[in-house]
């Protein structure tokens, strides 16, 4: 669905001529049960008819700052597929009655940036965007910006200040970006892959994309495996799907000689799970039970070349250098386990600390993925 070569714009120049079109396509994607796939989870639709229902301007914003190491998702849909995810933004937009966009591309992704930006001119040479689009009374446009290079500006907040020129740290919440976003008005922040379903569940029915996955969480996702795999690559896969399936039927296992010691699922944020866990389904919910997440959907194959202590200090590293230092249990805990690894992984009220006292996912996260891999490697020893 994902994947297939469909072409953008479609469904567009139909849908802005209709005066139901904000409620038809609020109602299309609720019954698809399409829900963000950028790691939060939450359904499209909500989101939408909350922007909807405040007063305007309002905006729509497509967060293509994929920072998650072994994740390419966003990458290749706004590489190859540009068109798709501007209908999908533009669609979003109709549904909340917003009156412009912005696609935030993180700023290592050159070429990404380059085939949006080019997309947004093609859209608007062919009328798609712009002050009365295709003769109706709709005015919606599009901007491309570029990230600011942080890992925690893929955070909706954070993302929302760093397009307004500030410092991509996280803030309070409420008020909700759907009340108080961009600019500090009402906005919808939704990532790329979400925004890229958006056309196809329009085109073929909200009902035939909600029969896709497994209930309660339908659809598709887009999984990408590491180069450690035999068939490494992006795969759109129903939810639901057995991982031992993915890692060992689509990624073909690792190579002759080499032992599968753990699989890093949904980024550094994610967790870890040893191959005897394999048999989960590629839900949020059966992964949540599991001690880890599926975020956005990047699955490493950890080897027996990797030392676990490298990795667990690699972790940690990462935390330190890209937690946004806007509170204290986040700042200093990521700095006592880049100093100390072992001991921190170990220290239970510091995990705690970590886990409750957070300002945002990003440090309340941490410690759920520390402990994921120190139970994952000490189930299945080198």
């Amino acid at each position: 669905m994902l994947l297939d070569r469909q072409a953008g714009w479609r469904l567009w120049p139909q849908l802005v001529a209709r005066a139901d079109a904000p409620d038809l396509i609020r109602d299309q994607v609720a019954r698809s049960g399409l829900r963000g796939r950028g790691g939060a989870g939450f359904p499209a639709a909500r989101k939408w008819q909350a922007v909807a229902a405040e007063p305007g301007p309002r905006y729509v914003v497509a967060n293509g700052d994929e920072g998650d190491p072994g994740s390419y998702a966003d990458r290749l849909l706004m590489e190859t597929y540009p068109d798709r995810v501007l209908e999908g933004l533009a669609l979003a937009g109709l549904a909340c009655s917003a009156t412009a966009g912005v696609v935030y591309v993180r700023s290592e992704y050159p070429q990404a940036l380059a085939s949006m930006r080019e997309a947004v001119a093609r859209a608007r040479a062919d009328g798609h965007l712009g002050r009365g689009v295709h003769g109706s009374d709709v005015d919606f446009d599009v901007e491309v910006a570029q990230g600011a290079g942080s890992y925690v500006a893929g955070e909706e907040t954070s993302l929302l200040r760093s397009l307004a020129g500030l410092r991509g740290t996280v803030r309070l919440r409420p008020p909700y970006p759907v009340q108080s976003g961009l600019f500090g008005r009402p906005t919808a922040v939704n990532n790329v892959e979400t925004l890229s379903a958006v056309p196809a569940i329009l085109d073929r029915g909200g009902d035939a994309y909600a029969r896709l996955g497994r209930a309660p969480e339908a659809g598709t996702l887009l999984v990408c495996l590491n180069e450690r795999f035999v068939r490494p690559g992006a795969y759109e896969v129903e939810l639901g799907t057995p991982l031992s399936e993915i890692v060992y039927g689509l990624g073909g296992g690792l190579p002759p000689g080499r032992t599968l010691r753990a699989v890093q699922v949904g980024g550094p944020l994610g967790g870890f799970l040893p191959p005897g866990r394999l048999d989960l389904p590629l839900l949020a919910s059966a992964l949540d039970s599991a001690g880890v997440a599926l975020g956005h959907g990047g699955i490493i194959a950890v080897d027996d070349t990797v030392p676990a202590d490298a990795l667990l200090a690699q972790l940690w590293r990462f935390y330190a250098a890209e937690s946004c230092g806007a509170c204290t249990p986040c700042r200093e805990g990521t700095r006592r386990g880049a100093t100390d690894p072992q001991t921190a992984s170990a220290d239970g009220g510091l995990l705690t600390l970590m886990a409750t006292a957070s300002l945002c996912p990003f440090g309340r996260s941490i410690p759920r993925a520390v402990r994921s891999l120190v139970c994952a490697l000490a189930e299945d020893p080198p």
